[in-house]
């Protein structure tokens, strides 16, 4: 179970370097998830405060997450389309 000195013979893969700015069409995509997690979580929210329940605070926390990240990666998307992101 603990390491018996031997080097592997397979050959280590460097990790892939990740780009700050998706592809314009990745980051539509993402930018539609975080926008129906949204609704969903304005939907959870008000069904919680129907029922009297105070859950619905976290429900509204996480609206107003998922929507600045669905306008975040849709900035991020039009800018890598148009040419104008800078870092």
């Amino acid at each position: 179970m603990g390491d018996t000195g031997r080097r592997s013979s397979v050959p280590r893969q460097e990790p892939a370097v990740m780009s700050p700015t998706p592809p314009p069409a990745q980051a539509r995509r993402l930018a539609l998830y975080a926008l129906v997690v949204c609704l969903l979580a304005v939907a959870a929210a008000v069904v919680s405060f129907v029922e009297g329940s105070w859950l619905g605070v976290v429900w509204v926390l996480l609206a107003g997450l998922s929507s600045n990240m669905a306008w975040y990666y849709l900035k991020r998307g039009r800018g890598a389309r148009d040419g104008s992101v800078t870092g």
